[in-house]
């Protein structure tokens, strides 16, 4: 299934169908993950899980992805709204906007070269934030924002693969019912900041 959503290209789910919809009225992409779902590849040894679903379009040479994430309440751990990159199951990345086992919405980044990198960073006090993806060269940038003007510096990165990506939209529930998370103010541009560590 394709999704058309305004100022990116066409829209199709990886690895696996997921449930979403775009309204256009509200320019709002709503993304429903259901039970247990989850992308993992556990640095402990713990089973791999690549049961969630990113509405996805092929990656640009240079890029940077912006959307203020939103997740509906109640929220059950590890439940998150993410930004995602797709390569395989061996190499792929998310920013996520993740309630944390401390009952915390965080900004949580994951990169995954065979075995996932996973890495907390900000608590996040409001019902929103702005997640960014950057590729820029060989590699792959992550930011966060509270007002989608000024960035906070996540992390920088590469994927040990030269195989064509996909960058998207992605929703998780690995210990929850399910989890309903809404991106907006949604824009794609074609030019990584000069300087991904001043704010910019």
């Amino acid at each position: 299934m394709t999704v058309d959503l305004a100022g990116l290209p066409p829209l199709a789910w990886v690895p696996r169908d997921g449930e979403g919809a775009y309204h256009a009225e509200r320019g709002e992409l709503l993304l429903v993950a259901d039970a247990g779902v989850d992308w993992t590849n556990d640095s402990l040894g713990g089973g791999r899980q690549h049961r969630a679903a990113a509405l996805s379009f092929p990656a640009p040479a240079e890029f940077n992805l912006v959307a203020r994430i939103r997740v509906d309440p109640p929220r059950t751990t590890f439940d998150a709204g993410a930004l995602a990159v797709w390569v395989d199951e061996d190499h792929w990345a998310k920013v996520c906007f993740e309630w944390s086992p401390a009952g915390q919405a965080m900004v949580v980044s994951v990169v995954t070269n065979d075995w996932s990198d996973d890495c907390n960073s900000s608590v996040v006090t409001a019902a929103e934030v702005w997640l960014r993806i950057t590729r820029t060269g060989p590699a792959w940038a992550f930011h966060a924002s509270s007002d989608g003007v000024d960035w906070q510096f996540v992390r920088l990165f590469r994927l040990a693969s030269r195989q064509d990506a996909r960058v998207g939209f992605l929703a998780q529930a690995p210990l929850g019912d399910r989890c309903v998370v809404r991106f907006d103010q949604i824009r794609l541009t074609g030019t990584a900041p000069a300087d991904l560590r001043d704010g910019s």
